[in-house]
């Protein structure tokens, strides 16, 4: 397992110069960068092929069911964009969301409004629609992972539906990004499903969620968000130690990647490279994820 990180954090304090990041995360002992989709590709390649940290993956998730269509075709061209740029220079895997119909454009990414269309609806159009994308993945050696997050236009958000997605789009190219958090807020078991869907796990983000039980017992899951929160591993509801064996068991090889989204870490560049670096720090210390093996 190589640890990293998803480039959105620094993205959101203003630095996308990827030649920069990579710099930045060889320094500091990272082996490994999943390039979300606000950093150019212009010097991705020279990145590539200094070969000092692997880029484990390209990020691109969006609503590509979206009722707007303008936007959904610009998020489908953007899609079909990255899978070529990694088939072009031998990225392993696209990262993304399978869209979701019949949400209007007003209700978008980390929108309570956003899950409240029940994901079995859109199944029909998800797979109509990736049927074609799968084939491309396929012809330029490219996976497809299926990020887990319910906020970002998604119907592959429980074990139920990626049984089902798997069952209709059969390919040893689609799989899943495995992020636990997601199942924490949800009340998923986040260890049980490893076994279960081990060989479809082509990506693991690193994220723990935080549950406030004397704000839920006075909200309940439906009233707001306000009971739980992402946080850096080790300062939520998981167990690291389990899931990392969970993963070990079924040999999965990719790449653990911190995907920073702590409130209590964010703001400014500073902080978010100390949050990156507590995540590392804390990591190295659960036993199967040492950077320097």
């Amino acid at each position: 397992m190589k640890l990293g990180f998803l480039t959105n954090a620094f993205v959101q304090q203003g630095w996308t110069d990827i030649k920069e990041i990579a710099d930045w995360s060889v320094a500091n002992g990272f082996q490994a960068l999943e390039v979300g989709p606000n950093v150019p590709f212009e010097e991705l390649e020279s990145v590539v092929n200094d070969e000092r940290i692997t880029v484990g993956g390209l990020t691109y998730c969006r609503n590509f069911l979206s009722e707007d269509e303008e936007e959904a075709r610009m998020h489908r061209v953007e899609l079909v964009r990255r899978i070529k740029k990694a088939g072009e220079l031998g990225i392993p895997l696209v990262i993304t969301s399978t869209g979701i119909a019949n949400v209007s454009p007003r209700e978008r990414y980390d929108d309570y409004d956003a899950i409240r269309s029940k994901p079995e609806n859109s199944l029909d159009q998800v797979v109509a629609y990736f049927r074609e994308v799968v084939e491309l993945a396929e012809s330029v050696n490219v996976k497809l992972a299926f990020e887990n997050c319910p906020l970002m236009g998604n119907i592959a958000i429980s074990p139920k539906m990626w049984e089902a997605l798997f069952a209709r789009l059969d390919s040893p190219n689609v799989g899943l990004t495995y992020d636990p958090s997601h199942s924490v807020w949800q009340f998923i078991d986040p260890y049980l499903p490893i076994q279960e869907f081990g060989d479809r796990i082509f990506h693991v983000h690193v994220k723990d969620t935080e549950i406030d039980y004397d704000q839920l017992k006075r909200t309940g899951i439906l009233t707001d968000f306000s009971w739980w929160r992402y946080r850096l591993p080790g300062l939520g509801e998981l167990n690291w130690s389990k899931l990392i064996a969970e993963l070990a068991a079924v040999e999965y090889d990719g790449m653990l990647s911190i995907e920073h989204e702590d409130p209590v870490w964010e703001g400014t560049l500073t902080k978010t490279q100390h949050a990156l670096l507590f995540s590392k720090h804390y990591l190295d210390h659960v036993p199967g994820t040492k950077s320097n093996k």
